[in-house]
């Protein structure tokens, strides 16, 4: 059975930083590519960044240069680095798998206030 468990989400406030956790379990994660989507509130799914197989990565134009994502091949985790936290980056974080078959995790809860 695949699991896929996202950890680290919270309360910050603007500027700060958090680092969520991805483990994954049941499946060779190297095989895949990573990726970490938000929803906000009323809002659609987004992509946030991604690393592929071959440790390509690619950032959306809101967080380039504030989040940076990592991945664990011996460990089948992913992290994703997330600094200078603005109030639009509240959302619902979830850990992806992609291949043949998209794996997801259940997201953990980000919120970015004073």
């Amino acid at each position: 059975q695949v699991e896929v468990v996202e950890s680290g989400g919270g309360l910050v406030q603007p500027g700060g930083s958090l680092r969520l956790s991805c483990a994954v379990s049941g499946i060779p994660a190297s095989r895949y590519d990573m990726a970490w989507y938000r929803q906000a509130p009323g809002k659609r799914r987004e992509l946030v960044a991604t690393m592929t197989s071959g440790f390509y990565t690619d950032y959306a134009d809101s967080v380039k240069g504030r989040f940076t994502i990592s991945r664990d091949n011996a460990a089948r985790t992913s992290s994703l680095q997330m600094d200078d936290l603005r109030p639009e980056d509240t959302a619902v974080y979830y850990c992806s798998l992609k291949g043949p078959v998209v794996y997801w995790g259940q997201g953990t809860q980000v919120t970015v206030s004073s």
